[in-house]
C-alpha cells in the first residue's frame, strides 16, 4: 500500500491556523502531511495551534516556514525555497491553501 504525501502551502496569514488544522486532519487519516507558511510573519500561535503542530510532528508531519522570524519566534521548522522545491517533488498532492 502506498501512502499519500500532502503539502499545504499557506501564502496568506489569515488562513495559516486553519490550514495547520487541515494538515493535522490528514495526518489522522494516515497520510503524511506537511504545511509551509510562506511570505508572511505570523504574530503568534494560540495554545491549541501549538498542540496541533506537536500532534502533527508525532505523526511524522511538520509545519515549515520560509520566514526566519516564524522559525525563531514560533518554533516552526525552517525551509528554504530550494529545499521546498525538493520536498514538493516527494508529494503526491500539493494544496495552495487560502489564496487571496
Amino acid at each position: 500500500m502506498s501512502f499519500k504525501k500532502v503539502c499545504f502551502m499557506y501564502r496568506h496569514k489569515d488562513y495559516a491556523v486553519d490550514g495547520i488544522r487541515s494538515a493535522l486532519g490528514l495526518a489522522v487519516e494516515n497520510m503524511y502531511s506537511y504545511g509551509v507558511v510562506m511570505d508572511n510573519e505570523l504574530a503568534s500561535l494560540d495554545e491549541n495551534t501549538q498542540e496541533s503542530i506537536e500532534m502533527l510532528r508525532d505523526m511524522e508531519g511538520e509545519i515549515f516556514s520560509t520566514i526566519p522570524a516564524n522559525v525563531e519566534n514560533l518554533g516552526l521548522a525552517s525551509i528554504t525555497l530550494e529545499e521546498l522545491g525538493e520536498k514538493l517533488r516527494e508529494m503526491t498532492h500539493v494544496i495552495p491553501y487560502g489564496l487571496k
